[in-house]
């Protein structure tokens, strides 16, 4: 019989992966010399459960390796072994080699155990299984020479309920010499009385091996408290001594000692000798790889499918009452009602659609809990001391959002690492504590996820920045520009302060990256730094990329979209606050700033719009920290809207964020105002500022 595995198999990694992340974790909270017990029965629970589930699908590269960690971590819970720091470093060493046999198995490759293998080894060392110098002495002929063990193993009736098939242990029973089986059957109800849910086999067997006894046990711990089990070593192969009275029945007997056996069952026949090659056989179906990375599942929480299950109620009662309505007389009475349903409708669509999005919320942690790994690991390769602070960590953005900014934001923080953070002699000639401090931090603000990345170090050297764009020909000797528009140079194509290449800074990956990718994500990113006092990088992103709440406005004969929170107010125009900068700028005084009006229609080239500013409205809206106008025809509705990919199913377009479908069918383009300010020509070269200036219209009314 072949059991196809695979429909398991994506449940496997993604739990093994969700282990790998706890070890990781927990590895990292260790003190060698001072370390929690739970927090090493913690890290060996997640270990014994990846190598047991590697051993049931088939996944032996995955079980075998995880084997001598999970054997290190017995003896240090045991108290048989002190941790190290050594101990510690390995471990980390062993969760990133299972991450990449993982990424293997599941894109249907076999695993380079090349790192394996060496990791393995020094696990042999430390406990003491493989020579690793002339210190360790030869194995004798005992340890070479094979024995025979009998095996007794009666499954409690529930076994199968624990998602544990017998056939998978004797398979890897096989594996390791030659192998005898007898099954007994007498337990096995009548007809009527027969559960298929529940195990009324019990096995008796006889295994030669050069294995030690221990190999054997690994195999059933995993079902250890739902069978009685009972291991004898019997020396070399014998013939069975059970009774072979012809027509007997077989039995079992269990005893009532804490270590039961099977007490000299009377087969029906002569033991059937099952040797290793014919030993059952469980089919490895291939591993499906997955047609998308990102096309992973999400555990939600109970609470939020019960809302879900609330919504679908609610619109079912509102569909029932609508279609009521729709079968009686139109009189004035039922078209009342018909509205009021159609408004309950609405109502609950609107909640059934916000529930739904809050299941593809999730905390930012998941992607905060890779950054103590990484300062640890960068902070050593640096030699320096750094304490990394989380806050927010309970922040939800959108599922796709933070797959999407994990990249850029470990990138700001190697950054803060290598650039930002002195070394301790250097903090301490400074007056500084040895010990320098990184600190992430989510929080929402409007409609909006803001992430800082914050550190205590030496902040951005102007004079550095300002040479380094002068020698790439990014600006002129003779430009004179602020601290702040000096520091956004950072962001400029090509541009690194790094004065060699290493695996941290210098790997051709500069900030502009990652300014472009965020802002691929409709976002933006700031920094502001003090000389001597640190740096701030300041990550704003919308907290969904699939809808938003939007404002239709009117242009000519088109339609866009602008979003909700982009908005500022919007306004008719007083025409005598309106003056002309340079050749056709217009700008608006309003309560003492100015405020840029960019003609859509001009902009976006459509003929038949209002051209005369006094007949128009003025949309203000605000994009990274500064504002600017819309001059549109008219107000439309307000409502939301699904985005959909331009890039996607056109092309790029600049000054555009995306499309949706309108209620009537028609396509509406919605405006990127970041792109959009970019696109008309308003930011100076190399600086986030405006050309706009108080100075430059000091004359305007």
């Amino acid at each position: 019989m072949s059991i196809d595995l695979s429909q398991f198999f994506e449940v496997f990694f993604e739990e093994s992966l969700e282990g790998l992340d706890a070890m990781e974790a927990e590895l990292l909270n260790l003190e060698p010399g001072n370390e929690d017990m739970e927090t090493i029965n913690t890290i060996f629970r997640a270990a014994h459960s990846i190598k047991g589930g590697s051993g049931t699908f088939g996944f032996t590269s995955v079980s075998d390796f995880t084997h001598v960690l999970e054997t290190l971590l017995d003896q240090i819970r045991d108290g048989q072994r002190a941790l190290t720091a050594e101990h510690v470093n390995l471990l980390l060493k062993s969760v990133d080699c299972l991450r990449g046999m993982l990424a293997a198995l599941q894109a249907e490759q076999e695993p380079d155990l090349t790192e394996a293998d060496e990791i393995r080894k020094r696990f042999e060392v430390i406990l003491g299984l493989s020579e690793d110098s002339d210190s360790t002495s030869s194995e004798t002929p005992e340890t070479q020479s094979e024995n025979t063990y009998q095996i007794d193993f009666k499954p409690h009736p529930h076994l199968f309920k624990t998602g544990n098939e017998p056939l998978y242990m004797i398979s890897e029973l096989a594996e390791l010499g030659e192998l005898e089986t007898q099954a007994f059957y007498d337990a096995i109800p009548d007809i009527d009385s027969l559960h298929a849910e529940e195990c009324f086999l019990a096995w008796r067997f006889f295994l030669t091996t050069s294995k030690p006894e221990s190999a054997i046990s690994e195999i059933f711990e995993w079902v250890e408290d739902d069978a009685d089990i009972d291991i004898v070593l019997c020396g070399g192969l014998f013939e069975s001594d059970l009774s072979d009275d012809e027509g007997s029945t077989p039995s079992v007997q269990v005893s009532t000692e804490s270590e039961s056996r099977l007490e000299n069952p009377e087969p029906e026949s002569k033991a059937v000798t099952s040797i290793a090659t014919n030993a059952p056989v469980v089919k490895k179906a291939e591993a499906k790889k997955p047609s998308d990375s990102s096309a992973t599942s999400i555990r939600v929480g109970i609470d939020k499918v019960d809302s879900l299950i609330n919504m679908v109620g609610e619109l079912v009662i509102t569909q029932a009452m609508l279609s009521q309505i729709g079968e009686q007389e139109i009189t004035e009475s039922t078209i009342t009602a018909l509205q009021e349903g159609l408004a309950q409708l609405a109502h609950n669509t609107r909640d059934l659609q916000e529930n739904v999005m809050r299941i593809r919320m999730l905390p930012i942690s998941f992607v905060f809990s890779r950054f103590p790994r990484l300062v640890r690991d960068t902070s050593q390769k640096l030699g320096k001391q750094v304490e990394l602070k989380l806050l927010g960590e309970q922040t939800e953005l959108d599922k796709t959002v933070m797959e999407k900014i994990s990249d850029p934001m470990v990138h700001l923080v190697r950054n803060s690492l290598d650039h930002g953070l002195e070394t301790p002699e250097q903090r301490v000639a400074a007056g500084k504590d040895p010990v320098g401090t990184v600190t992430l931090n989510a929080f929402h603000q409007g409609g909006n996820i803001v992430i800082e990345i914050m550190d205590d170090g030496q902040g951005l050297n102007t004079e550095k920045i300002r040479s380094k764009a002068i020698a790439n020909g990014l600006i002129q000797e003779t430009d004179e520009l602020s601290p702040d528009e000096i520091n956004e140079l950072i962001f400029m194509p090509g541009f690194s302060t790094a004065d060699e290449v290493s695996d941290i800074s210098g790997r051709g990956v500069g900030m502009d990256v990652v300014r472009r990718n965020i802002q691929a994500l409709n976002g933006s990113v700031e920094v502001a730094s003090a000389p001597g006092v640190g740096s701030t990088f300041t990550i704003r992103l919308p907290l969904t990329l699939a809808i938003l709440d939007g404002q239709l406005v009117k242009v000519a004969q088109h339609t866009y979209i602008i979003p909700l929170i982009s908005i500022v107010e919007s306004l008719q125009i007083d025409i005598s606050k309106v003056s002309r900068v340079g050749k056709d700028l217009d700008v608006l005084r309003l309560r003492d700033e100015y405020i840029p009006i960019l003609r859509l229609y001009d902009i976006f080239n459509h003929g038949g719009a209002i051209e005369e500013l006094d007949k128009t409205l003025l949309v203000v809206v605000e994009s990274d920290n500064h504002k600017v106008g819309l001059l549109v025809d008219d107000l439309l509705a307000q409502q939301q809207v699904v985005i959909k990919s331009l890039e996607a199913n056109y092309q790029k377009v600049d000054g555009i964020s995306g499309a949706t479908i309108l209620g009537d069918g028609r396509v509406s383009l919605i405006i990127d105002i970041s792109g959009l300010i970019k696109l008309s020509g308003l930011k100076r070269p190399g600086s986030q500022d405006l050309i706009v200036e108080q100075n430059a219209v000091g004359g305007a009314a």
